[in-house]
């Protein structure tokens, strides 16, 4: 979480539940699954993964950290008889407005609170497979080659190091069997929009130089100053870049991960 996050998250679970009490919003539990009707999506990573739904933040070109809701986002919020919001401080904006245009017969799926993420935890759960499966079966998705992809990966390639630009790419990691050997604290830094530290960047770029990690995964939508150094120094040492993006650039989640895991099995097997 970026700073502005980091000082809603505090208030955002108040918000929720807020929601909840004063406006009939509803938090998906257990297996249940959520009826057909309209649904908009605060992110398209969550919409993109439901058919038919509507996504407020979209396309590869805008930073969720710094979205900024219009008064059609709100009304769009307010008419959707069920929304999808990511939680844990990620998409404060959306809980709010929701809180402010209570309906009685709105349902929220709170993806945070469906899979029980702290609320201090990394905010990219899209980037989760068992958090995306969690969410696929509420709805009704299928995920299935999605899913296939990863146990392919995670059989050919667990424990291979690799590095990364921010915490996006961590749960995947986790759930590929990658080591990710760049410091959680500057992954969570770049993330949040803090300075890495240098001890931090002096690592990661003794890691990359030493051609200690196999590949390096940059997200695309939060290039910094330092992030770029790094990247380059990736590419000057013939480490392969695997570009990743925050939201989808294609017109389904699984289209969109399916490419960017061809392209990361494309890199490990080099």
């Amino acid at each position: 979480m970026r700073p502005r996050e980091r000082k809603l998250v505090a208030t955002a679970f108040t918000v929720a539940v807020a929601a909840t009490v004063a406006g009939g919003a509803w938090a998906l539990t257990g297996t249940g699954r959520v009826p057909h009707a309209r649904v908009v999506a605060a992110e398209s990573a969550w919409g993109s993964l439901v058919p038919g739904a509507a996504s407020i933040v979209s396309g590869p070109a805008v930073d969720p950290h710094d979205y900024e809701p219009t008064a059609a986002n709100a009304r769009a919020l307010a008419s959707a008889p069920v929304v999808i919001v990511n939680g844990v401080g990620y998409d404060a904006w959306a809980s709010q407005l929701l809180a402010a245009q209570p309906e009685s017969g709105r349902r929220v799926v709170d993806v945070a609170k469906l899979v029980g993420a702290s609320d201090t935890g990394n905010p990219h759960l899209w980037y989760s497979p068992p958090v995306v499966d969690r969410v696929a079966r509420a709805f009704g998705a299928h995920v299935t080659s999605y899913d296939a992809a990863v146990t392919r990966l995670r059989s050919r390639f667990s424990g291979i190091p690799v590095g990364a630009s921010e915490s996006i790419f961590a749960p995947l990691a986790r759930s590929l069997g990658l080591r990710l050997l760049t410091p959680g604290s500057l992954l969570d830094a770049v993330s949040e929009g803090a300075e890495p530290t240098i001890g931090d960047l002096a690592t990661a770029r003794r890691q990359i130089v030493q051609h200690r990690i196999r590949v390096w995964i940059l997200n695309t939508q939060n290039v910094t100053p330092e992030m770029r150094e790094l990247t380059a120094d990736a590419r000057r040492a013939g480490i392969p870049v695997v570009d990743v993006t925050e939201t989808p650039d294609r017109p389904t989640f699984v289209a969109w991960q399916l490419h960017q895991l061809r392209d990361l099995a494309r890199a490990l097997a080099r």
